[in-house]
């Protein structure tokens, strides 16, 4: 199933690249992680969260490391869109600097972040479509990041996975941070 699941991660990026964007402007990243890369983001992502003492990471992290697959998602370039709309809190898009803050920076050009959001939907969209179970993860996006598995302002990770029964879900909360 492995190869099956490689070959639909493929799909997605292909769908996330051909997504709709604002000014038709492309700056959507994609990467696909196999084998040994999902173990190393695994044991980043607990590190990482013993380090910061954030929950969750270690749960996210166990599935990467039984996922056959993941899809990583990046707003390559914070370029404002053009707009002058405000969205990010400033009046003018000259006006917008980011700052690095804890785990992205910030502020970003909404309209950028919706085209991620797109691309993401147009991914899991392939997916599904295959019946290939996935989850859109906030934490290993963090951790790709912070190891430099995929630039951007703002990664999302996709892990993917074909068994019996959907491991993305059903999962349990942490209630408190993993001691070291």
């Amino acid at each position: 199933m492995t190869e099956v699941v490689e070959l639909v991660a493929g799909l997605m990026a292909l769908s996330a690249r051909t997504a709709p964007k604002g000014l038709g402007q492309d700056f959507v990243g994609t990467k696909v992680l196999t084998g040994e890369e999902l173990n190393r983001l695994a044991d980043g992502m607990e590190r990482y969260g013993r380090e910061t003492k954030k929950i969750n990471f270690d749960r996210d992290a166990e599935n990467v490391r039984r996922s056959g697959a993941v899809l990583l998602l990046s707003l390559t370039e914070n370029k404002p869109l053009g707009l002058n709309c405000g969205a990010c809190g400033h009046s003018r898009c000259a006006d917008l600097t980011s700052a690095e803050g804890p785990e992205f920076p910030g502020p970003l050009c909404a309209w950028r972040l919706l085209d991620v959001g797109i691309a993401l939907g147009s991914a899991v969209k392939t997916a599904s479509l295959f019946n290939v179970d996935n989850r859109i993860m906030y934490r290993v996006g963090v951790v790709a990041r912070r190891m430099g598995l995929m630039p951007g302002a703002v990664v999302v990770g996709i892990p993917l996975s074909a068994s019996g029964k959907n491991i993305y879900f059903d999962r349990p909360e942490k209630t408190a941070a993993v001691k070291s």
